[in-house]
């Protein structure tokens, strides 16, 4: 096993690796970014190195920087995470060269799964079922508008080098043909320095569903089970779980066989998924190959009690596979809620700034968080927008699902946007708990997830209560440390001579709604007029996170 492993990224990816390597004593090398320098990963670590500016392609995506840090702290492997350089054959040949051990697959492995068109044909001559398209080498328009025609509409537009949602256009007529293609192409060529596509035949309400794989120095390959993807946004996935409510169980052993196959096709080594797109009638198709850890692994981990992490590395250092196959089991039921600083009501705009407060459900043996950030840290603009994964675990699917009801009703975050109140809404949704999704189905409820809703009276009064309470404390704490703590101006009661005191409190809602509040009292005991109404309430603190309220009506 490996003494020291530098981690080629940041965020919640390099916190979680770190999190294994010193559960199994390796030593952790964190790299950052100028924008990073009062990360978590890098207060995490055992070792911290800067390797530039805030912009990805100075730190993160230099590779010339990360090798000298890896050789700088004299790393024996480096964890490329995801995103960034994780699918970089460069990048792993590199380190290859360098003498580092880099944890992931092959270069070549990367080369053949990066570009899409010559995995689909490598996918269709070992038997594994593709989706009916285009994926030749002339890229002419006047060549794709002809085979456009050929396949019929709608169809898809990709990017053969791309991913995450970008160069992709579902095109439904051949009118728009052009107009998206062009599109695609400037996107991609933005995205990835290359403008090449491939048509694909669009399967209509279609599911996102993958099957996690394995293979090491020897040989062995193995699928570590499926996970459902289908919820997401703009190709984006939010919510993953597994199983799949979808999937019967030869549908299922029949993915599984593509999986294992797909693999085999390139020998695979390490960690990866393969990614199928799946029809109504339960009819699938290769769609890619990610060759990486998945952001959505925990729930994998949690239904079966596997360390994904560890498995890298241990297949990395040139150990087998703990497992085989047969000896892989899953139990339970596992779903993750990505969280994003964004704003939903605003087309899902990033949001940035200092998270006043940061609060999660307690890890247990059902509930999981895997976050990048703390309360007090500060989210930029610089990098992706997810802030924390939230995985549930429980014995059923209806059981996983109140689960992440419940935690997610026990997030929260103060101080910029996020998308908590959006994923709450998602996983109220009838049709969320039928386990009837496919990917278009934040478009078809995007009204009623995504609208302001007027700010609940008691919110309001939970929220004068906590002001009023730690207007007070911050008054006694000036009043203890001055040279005259009896001073009456020093007391937040808002003291007046012949007249019950009043104070203003005065509420914003992210929408701009306004809301003034009069409040009478002191100390937890509180008189507010607010919108008409008056309501008497004993307020006590709970924590830093909680309020309790009682009401004398």
């Amino acid at each position: 096993m490996f003494s020291r492993v530098l981690i080629a990224n940041r965020g919640e990816i390099a916190c979680r690796v770190m999190a294994t390597c010193k559960r199994l004593g390796i030593h952790t090398i964190a790299v950052y970014s100028d924008a990073d320098a009062r990360a978590r990963h890098v207060r995490l670590a055992d070792e911290s190195i800067p390797i530039g500016g805030a912009a990805p392609a100075d730190s993160y995506l230099n590779i010339e920087k990360i090798l000298a840090a890896a050789k700088q702290s004299r790393a024996d492997a480096i964890h490329p995470g995801y995103g960034f350089l994780s699918e970089n054959p460069q990048f792993a040949a590199a380190c290859e060269k360098t003498g580092l051990v880099f944890v992931g697959p092959r270069p070549e492995t990367m080369q053949q799964m990066g570009a899409k068109a010559n995995a689909k044909r490598l996918m269709e001559s070992v038997g594994v079922p593709v989706v009916p398209g285009y994926h030749g080498d002339s890229q002419e328009t006047d060549c794709l508008v002809a085979e456009s025609r050929q396949l019929g509409f709608p169809l898809m537009i990709k990017a053969s080098a791309g991913g995450g949602g970008k160069g992709m256009r579902v095109v439904t007529d051949a009118d728009s043909f052009v107009e998206n293609l062009e599109a695609a192409r400037r996107e991609a060529r933005g995205a990835f320095g290359d403008e090449a596509m491939i048509l694909e035949k669009y399967v209509e309400q279609p599911r996102h569903i993958e099957f996690q794989i394995f293979g090491d120095h020897q040989g062995n390959i193995v699928h570590l089970f499926e996970r459902e993807c289908s919820i997401q946004r703009r190709y984006q996935k939010i919510i993953e779980e597994t199983p799949s409510p979808f999937l019967d169980d030869k549908t299922r052993s029949l993915m599984a066989e593509a999986a294992v196959a797909a693999a085999g096709a390139v020998d695979y080594l390490n960690a990866g998924t393969v990614e199928f797109i799946v029809g109504e009638d339960r009819t699938f198709y290769f769609m890619e190959m990610n060759t990486r850890l998945q952001v959505e692994h925990p729930v994998t981990e949690m239904t079966t009690g596997l360390d994904l992490v560890e498995w890298q590395l241990r297949v990395a250092a040139g150990e087998s596979l703990p497992l085989s196959q047969e000896k892989i089991n899953r139990h339970g039921h596992s779903i993750e809620a990505r969280i994003y600083a964004e704003d939903p009501a605003q087309g899902f705009l990033p949001s940035s700034g200092k998270l006043e407060l940061l609060h999660f459900p307690q890890d247990s043996e059902n509930i999981r968080t895997d976050s990048a950030v703390e309360t007090g840290d500060k989210v930029t603009v610089f990098y992706d927008p997810m802030i924390a994964k939230l995985v549930v675990w429980d014995q059923d699917r209806d059981s996983a699902v109140t689960r992440l009801k419940e935690a997610l009703a026990g997030t929260a975050a103060i101080g910029i946007n996020t998308n908590i109140d959006f994923l709450e809404r998602v996983v109220r949704l009838d049709a969320f708990s039928r386990g009837q999704v496919d990917t278009s189905f934040v478009d078809k409820h995007v009204g009623e997830l995504t609208a302001r809703r007027p700010v609940p009276g008691i919110a309001k009064i939970a929220a004068v209560a906590r002001h009023l309470l730690d207007d007070e404390n911050q008054a006694r704490r000036s009043a203890s440390e001055s040279t005259d703590p009896f001073n009456p101006w020093a007391i937040a009661d808002a003291w007046r001579f012949n007249r019950p005191g009043h104070r203003l409190v005065i509420l914003v809602s992210e929408n701009g709604e306004r809301t003034e509040v009069d409040a009478q009292g002191f100390d937890g005991k509180y008189r507010l007029s607010l919108d008409g109404k008056q309501s008497e309430v004993v307020a006590t603190t709970m924590g830093a996170t909680a309020l309790a309220l009682t009401f004398d009506d």
